[in-house]
């Protein structure tokens, strides 16, 4: 009977250490708030298969033309974090030094262009929030808040030659009925200020639900994986025709209001990995 005793009360306080050890490493600390680090993965693709393969990975429009890139680009910055409770971290906002990136295909990694936020508040997050392009409110800092981005952006051939201002989206390639073989140049952007030239801002704000919440601490980086639908710039909402009057242009014409208002849903949260 004695054993018996000590036998439970053993596997009793076995089970109650286990589980508070278990405790202790699945609940975090409420006392540490050292911020850690999380990284967004892009993938560009067409219908949601990624890794679009520059001059090679071909689509078919709704309209029933053919086309592939060989080059893509496009400017995110902006990034808000949208926590359980609707609170907001964002991520140097307006200030593109520091919260601008570029994603060029031609940069993947087994399809994937990184882009990695240091300094984020311990949070558990549902949401994100983030600009295709340069907002006005940036663009008009000047160069004391853009001058190394500014830079970035002229080697990446995200600036224009002739205008101050920033290329948002660069699309280039082929395009054709039985084959892609006529080229194509889109790229939309703005050039100066908008409101003084009364031209259209194309700067655009995408808000993205997370199918998993990313738990952002001192030891976990979580990890946002998006999938990018380049299908979205001639199938989407609107859907588009390549012809001789539209296939080369540059700037805020209509047809790349269009191209912008279609590219800003070919975003989606594919999945999150917290480790």
């Amino acid at each position: 009977m004695k054993i018996y005793k000590f036998l439970s009360l053993f596997f009793i306080a076995l089970t109650l250490f286990s589980f508070s050890s278990c405790s202790s490493r699945d609940d975090d600390n409420p006392q540490d708030t050292t911020p850690g680090t999380l990284q967004i993965k892009f993938e560009n693709g067409f219908n949601n298969l990624g890794d679009i393969v520059l001059n090679q990975t071909t689509q078919t429009s709704l309209q029933g033309q053919k086309h592939n890139f060989s080059t893509l680009k496009y400017v995110i910055s902006n990034i808000t974090l949208i926590d359980e409770n609707g609170n907001e971290f964002k991520y140097n906002e307006n200030n593109p030094d520091k919260g601008a990136f570029i994603i060029d295909q031609a940069d993947a990694v087994a399809g994937i262009i990184y882009v990695n936020l240091n300094e984020v508040p311990k949070n558990n997050y549902k949401k994100v929030r983030f600009g295709l392009g340069i907002s006005q409110n940036a663009y008009l800092l000047g160069m004391d808040g853009q001058a190394e981005f500014w830079n970035r952006a002229k080697q990446k051939g995200m600036s224009w030659s002739w205008a101050a201002g920033y290329i948002f989206v660069k699309l280039e390639g082929k395009y054709g009925t039985g084959s892609a073989t006529t080229e194509f140049m889109n790229h939309t952007g703005n050039m100066g200020k908008v409101t003084e030239n009364n031209t259209p801002d194309l700067y655009r704000e995408v808000t993205l639900n997370l199918p998993t919440t990313a738990r952002v601490n001192g030891k976990i980086r979580p990890s946002i994986h998006i999938l990018a639908d380049l299908n979205q710039f001639l199938s989407g909402d609107k859907p588009l025709t390549l012809t001789e009057s539209n296939a080369m242009m540059m700037g805020s014409s209509q047809h790349l209001v269009d191209v912008t208002n279609n590219l800003t849903k070919m975003f989606k949260v594919d999945h999150v990995h917290n480790d």
